[in-house]
């Protein structure tokens, strides 16, 4: 089973999940993210992080986001810890949009 680390910008936040596929979706410059996967639960150790995402996610079979948003996806071995971090303490910037000229 293939499983992907994703990280994209969400307002302001940059968020870092796992997921089991990711892919162009049918609508054009949106990606589909599905199979979300979280890092095994431990009654010691809770990540508020986390458990912010689990519960964001909770009832989500597969979501999508624009392909600007998306900062890295990498291909992994094992699931790690998703993550939200804020964006402004990151040297990640989303790719600049230039507005287009109108025609004359």
């Amino acid at each position: 089973m293939k499983l992907f680390r994703v990280a994209f910008h969400n307002y302001d936040k940059i968020y870092e999940l796992f997921a089991e596929r990711v892919a162009q979706a049918e609508i054009y410059g949106l990606i589909e993210i599905s199979g979300l996967r979280f890092g095994e639960q431990s009654l010691l150790v809770v990540d508020p992080a986390e458990e912010k995402l689990r519960a964001e996610f909770e009832a989500v079979e597969s979501f999508m986001i624009p392909l600007q948003a998306v900062i890295r996806i990498d291909q992994v071995e094992k699931t790690g810890v998703a993550k939200i971090l804020p964006a402004d303490e990151s040297n990640i910037r989303p790719f600049p949009v230039v507005p287009r000229k109108k025609s004359e």
